[in-house]
């Protein structure tokens, strides 16, 4: 396996452990573990995509990474109000 599959398979990972996670009742899709999972992950399939050159899972992954990321930003705003 190259580094890029190497990448690739951690981003993956990271998503499908987020998501069994959260199916499993372990953490909500509110929690901050499940929005950081779901953008490290998200980001690092999405470095992997661009490395391939690969633009169906670039617009996927980088959208993916922007929601999370948009609820990392409701979360912390959120908390503070």
């Amino acid at each position: 396996m190259t580094l890029t599959d190497w990448t690739g398979f951690i981003g993956v990972t990271i998503l499908l452990v987020a998501f069994f996670l959260n199916l499993k009742g372990t953490i909500s899709k509110d929690s901050l573990v499940y929005l950081l999972l779901n953008f490290a992950g998200a980001g690092i399939a999405c470095l992997a995509s661009v490395l391939i050159s690969y633009m169906p899972f670039i617009i996927l992954e980088g959208c993916w990474t922007l929601v999370s990321a948009i609820g990392l930003v409701h979360y912390f705003t959120k908390s503070k109000g």
